[in-house]
């Protein structure tokens, strides 16, 4: 048996692989994880038949999972951080500035805005939505905002923050996949960056103001049960500082989390005389148990720890070892190569890249493998119709990194899900930046608006 894998039957495999993960996860409501491992199980098993080895399987698997090990580390530390943040009263104290600062009427915006400069600043649409995404989540709700609407603002914040931020691991990938410079890069990003930036501000203030706020006594209610029960002080505010001030100096995000932990800890000790070492190992292991009498405050409190994390690096570990198959196998590559040869306009090669890029979230779940698989396959293909490496990078971002939120069973969003604790199939129709990002890329391929030219490149 040949192991010659041709496009027709590369294709075929991703679209029922496809089929198996949407029909799993959107119509019968499961957990990605299992259907992953549904799919990677029938993979394997036409694979062995169609002449790979069980040593070439493998190493799929393993090189897949391989890239894994540091944002495993990552999500494990984000999950601490949430429980020690909230047992301090850093998120409290967050929600309880937001709600003297924020009114109801312009909530959703502000939300919008507020997690667009912070994820700016950081560079982490992850740290974003875990720190001060779960802070204005808790008074959305609060205030009766809908779950799925206050998440969406959220998102989109975090998403557009992590897309113009220098300091973000996939805004760098893309500029060194595309061989672009990275501030040219971000600089020609506003193209389509800004219209779903400007169209999603007016779409949280629409909805902000159709929205009837929740009485102010009950409101009131929630502030007071925020101050009777955590201990919230101007010291609360000292691992925000930190964290701004670590984004800053660029260190990376590791260190940069074990510091604000070890800080918070510190905190939590200086306010909390009680607290001993077993507690604090639970919270660090289990998270955040809140008990304030107020039933909809400790739904939305408790969470974080360690444990809170595992169901996503599962995911991670699962996904990556289908990536890592589809990978070595070069299924992907059989099924994109042909398609990037016979594109002869500008309109149809961005299209087709975009499509790439979503395809890829959709087939393997993973953003970082939405970018360099598609930037690996058109590179030639932009270059052979003059257009700049700006043009590639650009449209690189707008179909890859950001639509991976926006996947159930993708890491991006399954980490969104579990976090604010709003499915990604509740959430996405108001995801406003995501969605519009990769249609205002696709516009200016047809309209060759902003679409940078070799020629043109030494002028941006």
């Amino acid at each position: 048996m040949t192991k010659q894998i041709r496009f027709f039957e590369a294709s075929v495999i991703l679209i029922l692989m496809l089929i198996i993960l949407g029909t799993s996860v959107i119509g019968f409501q499961m957990t990605p994880t299992v259907p992953v491992l549904a799919v990677i199980g029938c993979l394997m098993g036409w694979l062995r038949w169609r002449g790979f080895s069980w040593e070439e399987l493998m190493a799929g698997i393993k090189a897949g999972i391989s890239t894994a090990i540091i944002p495993i580390f990552i999500f494990m530390l984000i999950g601490t951080l949430i429980a020690v943040w909230i047992q301090a009263g850093v998120i409290p104290a967050l929600m309880l500035v937001g709600f003297r600062l924020i009114n109801a009427s312009f909530f959703l915006p502000s939300v919008f805005i507020v997690c667009s400069l912070v994820g700016s600043a950081i560079g982490s649409g992850f740290t974003t939505i875990s720190t001060i995404g779960i802070a204005l989540f808790g008074m959305g709700s609060a205030m009766g905002f809908s779950p799925a609407l206050t998440a969406g603002a959220i998102i989109s914040g975090a998403v557009f923050g992590d897309k113009m931020s220098p300091l973000s691991d996939s805004t760098n990938l893309a500029a060194a996949i595309a061989g672009s410079d990275l501030f040219a890069h971000i600089k020609n990003m506003l193209w389509t960056t800004l219209p779903a930036f400007a169209l999603s501000l007016l779409a949280y203030t629409f909805l902000g103001w159709s929205h009837h706020a929740m009485p102010a006594t009950q409101v009131a209610g929630t502030l007071i049960t925020l101050q009777t029960t955590f201990s919230i002080s101007g010291w609360t505010m000292l691992p925000i500082l930190l964290m701004l001030v670590c984004s800053w100096r660029k260190l990376p995000a590791i260190p940069t989390l074990f510091l604000n932990i070890a800080v918070t800890i510190g905190l939590i000790f200086m306010t909390e005389r009680q607290f001993t070492l077993a507690q604090l190992t639970t919270l660090i292991q289990r998270g955040y148990v809140a008990k304030t009498g107020d039933a909809t405050l400790n739904t939305l409190l408790s969470r974080g720890g360690i444990d809170s994390m595992m169901g996503t690096v599962a995911l991670i570990i699962t996904t990556l070892a289908l990536g890592g198959i589809l990978m070595n196998c070069k299924i992907i590559d059989h099924a994109m190569a042909p398609i990037a040869v016979r594109l002869k306009t500008p309109g149809r090669l961005v299209l087709s890249t975009i499509l790439a890029g979503i395809g890829i979230n959709l087939f393997v779940g993973e953003q970082y493998l939405s970018v360099i698989l598609p930037g690996n396959a058109f590179k030639a293909s932009f270059t052979r119709l003059k257009l700049a490496p700006l043009a590639l990078s650009r449209v690189l971002e707008d179909g890859g990194s950001v639509i991976n939120y926006l996947i159930p069973w993708g890491v991006a969003g399954s980490f969104a899900a579990g976090a604010l604790g709003v499915p990604v199939t509740t959430f996405l129709p108001f995801a406003f930046f995501s969605l519009l990002s990769p249609l205002f890329s696709v516009l200016s391929g047809v309209t060759g608006w902003g679409l940078k030219k070799q020629a043109a490149v030494e002028a941006v």
